[in-house]
């Protein structure tokens, strides 16, 4: 039975056509059209039946999605990541991408998480997981400062810090602030020097016809401008600026490592190193991964992850919306562009 009132329109308008037919030709002729007309019709409501009935199994298996990894979130990790603290663990923190103000490794939620990790009763020690090129100084500068500070104020609380596939640069800046530093015997480690680059625009700009205006107010205000000319002065004057950044990392990588590191002129000229060839320099303490460090050295297994991270409902949304951007791709033919081959 149905009550639909889009299935009676229908059917009235369907009867209607039927009548007038009816009375302008043959009986056998309007049976036949009659029958006709209700199979369409007959099939366009079991279509539409159809069709709510998947949408609404759509939604079900959506939202049993959810429920699952709420639940399982529960026991694993918690909303934003962070697990059961009330057993004793070791905490853990990870370090992905490029070290920014405006990244998910900034000074900021670093150190926010440092500090949960460090103020948890039950943390025994801190793993800081690091898969980084490195990035701003002055942020890798912030998050060593406020390691240091953490072991002063919490001396029983000791901080390792592990490699994975890079840690260099600013990155290993942050790592020489740890009691330890662990890596695999592939990890590529160091990297220990300042770069500035960019490209003039000068000889482009003359074939082009096109003539550079600049005003401004100072000597030197423009520099490091791409289409003026680089004066020696100025070259010689950013190279100071470097090699006084390039000496502040130095200092801070021998204060955090102290005479663990084999100092030598090849270790601070940039260059980047295995972690096998790392351990060979003092660069680092040993090779092994975050779960052989918690279980073997730190000799607590359980590990909980005090990172910053979306919610359960954030995750699943934000891993829904990248599916259909990818379906919508695909459908208007922007699909093959986006493939690694």
């Amino acid at each position: 039975m149905n009550n639909d009132p889009w299935d009676e329109k229908q059917k009235n308008e369907a009867s209607e056509a039927v009548s007038k037919v009816k009375g302008n030709g043959s009986g056998r002729e309007w049976r036949l059209i009659e029958n006709l007309v209700n199979g369409l019709f007959s099939e366009q409501r079991k279509t539409r039946r159809w069709g709510i009935f998947f949408k609404s199994l759509t939604f079900l298996y959506l939202f049993a999605i959810l429920g699952f990894y709420y639940l399982s979130q529960q026991g694993t990790g918690g909303i934003g990541g962070i697990g059961d603290e009330s057993e004793q663990h070791t905490a853990i923190i990870e370090l992905v991408g490029p070290i920014s103000a405006k990244s998910e490794a900034s000074a900021d939620v670093l150190i926010g998480a440092l500090r949960r990790a460090f103020e948890a009763e039950q943390t025994k020690a801190v793993i800081l997981r690091i898969n980084s090129p490195g990035g701003s100084p002055v942020q890798s500068g912030y998050v060593y400062d406020e390691i240091k500070r953490l072991r002063v104020l919490y001396p029983q609380k000791k901080l390792y810090a592990v490699i994975t596939d890079i840690g260099a640069s600013g990155a290993y800046y942050i790592a020489s602030a740890a009691d330890y530093i662990y890596a695999d015997k592939a990890s590529l480690v160091g990297s220990i020097g300042v770069i500035s680059s960019g490209f003039g625009f000068v000889g482009l700009m003359e074939k082009l016809g096109v003539e550079r205006r600049a005003l401004s107010s100072g000597e030197h205000k423009t520099f490091l401008d791409p289409f003026s000319p680089l004066k020696e002065t100025d070259r010689e004057f950013w190279q100071s600026v470097l090699a006084t950044t390039h000496k502040q990392f130095i200092e801070q990588v021998k204060k955090g490592r102290g005479d663990r590191l084999k100092v030598s002129d090849e270790i601070f000229s940039g260059l980047i190193w295995t972690g096998e060839q790392a351990l060979a320099h003092g660069l680092i303490d040993g090779l092994g991964s975050s779960s052989y460090v918690a279980r073997e050295v730190i000799g607590v297994a359980k590990l909980t992850d005090y990172s910053p991270g979306l919610s359960p409902l954030e995750e699943v949304i934000d891993r829904l919306g990248v599916s259909f951007a990818g379906e919508l791709a695909t459908r208007i033919g922007l699909g093959k562009g986006i493939s690694l081959e």
